[in-house]
């Protein structure tokens, strides 16, 4: 295993010249039993899934990545840490399918994305691309241009973070995390199809099972957004963190007393193997 001080990279890959490889992000938290990485599995899997859509030749196993990243933590002493393993293609400067893969995982103690505090959101100019323009489903480096430039511009403009919309007009997701909304004791989301689904966006949604929350998938409208009471947006780089604001107009809910706040408390018991029946009493 080599180091990251250590490692070289071509200057003719395809990642590097066309954005051309996949990639993951895994937090690992410390629990009782020592450092654990969350969902390890279902991320891994998803990496996979994300270089058969991306026609990039990848031969590891999930388990193999699992063991692997394990020996990495401890390499460096880590316990809680955010985990970005990356398939990076090999040098070809034409516009063809991945010939070989190289397989790195980045790791280093970052807190949440976001940050704590309640997020102001801004509407972006630019919109989620059409998923007959790229494979949706695919976790692709390329991919994430359009995230760069509707967060910068929200930054540029005062707010924390950007909401862009897909193609149609409808709430996409933010930047690098997935939308959920409030609504008379009722959460909402955006439907599969023009967002990348997250992990933590399904776990947020068996979340809503265990503890009795109705939510539903669908198409919604910014108005929709801009009516509801409460609003938050979670990954697993930014976990589960609350929205005050969205372009300006204010939520009527507290965060306190929202049912993302009830989510936020479960999900920080859930990733360190708690019991949440504080949160289900």
């Amino acid at each position: 295993m080599t180091r990251a001080t250590e490692a070289h990279a071509d200057l003719y890959m395809q990642t590097l010249h066309y954005g051309y490889g996949v990639f993951e992000g895994i937090r690992s938290y410390q629990t009782a039993n020592g450092p654990r990485m969350f969902k390890p599995r279902e991320h891994y899997e998803r990496l996979i899934r994300s270089c058969e859509l991306m026609n990039i030749p990848f031969d590891y196993s999930v388990d193999q990545m699992i063991d692997l990243t394990y020996e990495v933590l401890d390499l460096n002493g880590f316990t809680e840490s955010y985990i970005r393993p990356l398939v990076m293609c090999s040098p070809n400067m034409s516009l063809t399918s991945g010939q070989r893969s190289s397989f790195v995982i980045a790791a280093w103690e970052w807190p949440a994305y976001l940050g704590e505090k309640l997020l102001k959101l801004h509407i972006s100019s630019m919109c989620r691309p059409h998923p007959r323009s790229i494979k949706i489903d695919a976790k692709a480096c390329g991919h994430y241009v359009n995230s760069i430039l509707a967060a910068t511009e929200a930054r540029n403009k005062g707010y924390d973070e950007a909401l862009l919309l897909d193609c149609e007009g409808f709430l996409g997701e933010a930047p690098g995390a997935n939308l959920f909304f409030e609504k008379d004791g009722k959460l909402f989301t955006p439907g599969k199809g023009h967002i990348l689904a997250g992990i933590t966006r399904t776990t947020v949604m068996e979340l809503c099972e265990e503890l009795a929350i109705e939510c539903e998938e669908g198409q919604f409208l910014p108005a929709d957004l801009l009516n509801a009471d409460s609003a938050f947006y979670c990954g697993t780089g930014a976990e589960i963190v609350g929205i005050e604001s969205v372009n300006g107009k204010q939520f009527s809910k507290t965060w306190s007393e929202s049912l993302g706040k009830q989510l936020q408390t479960a999900y920080k018991l859930l990733v360190r193997e708690e019991s949440l029946e504080s949160v289900t009493a």
